[in-house]
């Protein structure tokens, strides 16, 4: 049975889809919620594959958010032993980070539904030639990243050009939110700071247009996640190499 280690960062933000496929595909998953125990100091001894999570803290806060350190030496640690992982928005930038990328304010913040379009070498991709020529999909974040050096540039958006991005055969970072379903993305806009962060950035009415556009494009990103994520399960088959880290 494959194990899989899960960093979370906010009760919140949850696999999501990526749930179902998971235990459909016989894995155990372990969560360890940074929220609740940030002194804690996992390891992947014992584990097959990491996925970071989102979050609203910066990769840049690891001088006041010490477990941001202990994320990286994770994901430098599964870069090493060669293990499928998949970071999710923070997580994303958690692993351009660990990559030697920057990460950085982004010049607009996006929030809501956006539309996605592949790069030439996502067609070639397994994990994201499932992409149309514009796909909306979801967001929320404030922040981007350069693409590392030794990186496949997968995905872009028009407000942001960094969306997703391939590291060798198995590690993939994934700035928007392929993983949520409509029940999460309306228990979302419910958490307070999530509502007071798009009332001040589009004013309360914005709630509202998120919660009507929800229904409109949640059956294809339901489809394009299925097709997505089982693909990054089947990565888990893949032959393991040795890899080194280029430096931070």
């Amino acid at each position: 049975m494959k194990k899989l280690l899960v960093l979370q960062h906010v009760a919140h933000e949850l696999l999501g889809t990526l749930n179902p496929l998971l235990k459909r595909s016989g894995f155990r998953i372990r969560y360890v919620n940074f929220a609740r125990h940030p002194d804690a100091q996992p390891s992947l001894e014992g584990y097959d594959g990491l996925v970071i999570l989102g979050g609203p803290m910066s990769a840049n806060d690891a001088d006041r958010l010490a477990h941001l350190n202990v994320e990286m030496r994770l994901i430098e640690d599964a870069l090493r032993r060669d293990i499928p992982v998949l970071g999710i928005c923070l997580g994303a930038q958690l692993i351009a980070k660990t990559l030697g990328a920057p990460v950085y304010p982004n010049h607009e913040k996006e929030i809501g539904w956006y539309d996605i379009s592949p790069t030439a070498e996502a067609s070639c991709d397994p994990l994201l030639t499932a992409l149309r020529a514009t796909e909306k999909i979801f967001q929320w974040h404030g922040e981007t990243f350069e693409i590392p050096r030794s990186t496949c540039h997968l995905a872009l958006s028009p407000l942001c050009a960094n969306q997703a991005f391939r590291y060798g055969k198995k590690v993939y970072g994934f700035q928007f939110h392929l993983e949520v379903d409509e029940p999460m993305i309306h228990r979302w806009l419910r958490v307070a700071d999530n509502r007071k962060e798009i009332s001040i950035l589009r004013g309360p009415e914005y709630l509202d247009h998120i919660h009507r556009e929800t229904p409109e494009y949640m059956a294809r990103l339901t489809q394009l996640s299925e097709l997505v994520f089982s693909e990054f399960i089947n990565l888990f088959s893949v032959g393991k190499k040795f890899f080194v880290l280029p430096s931070r």
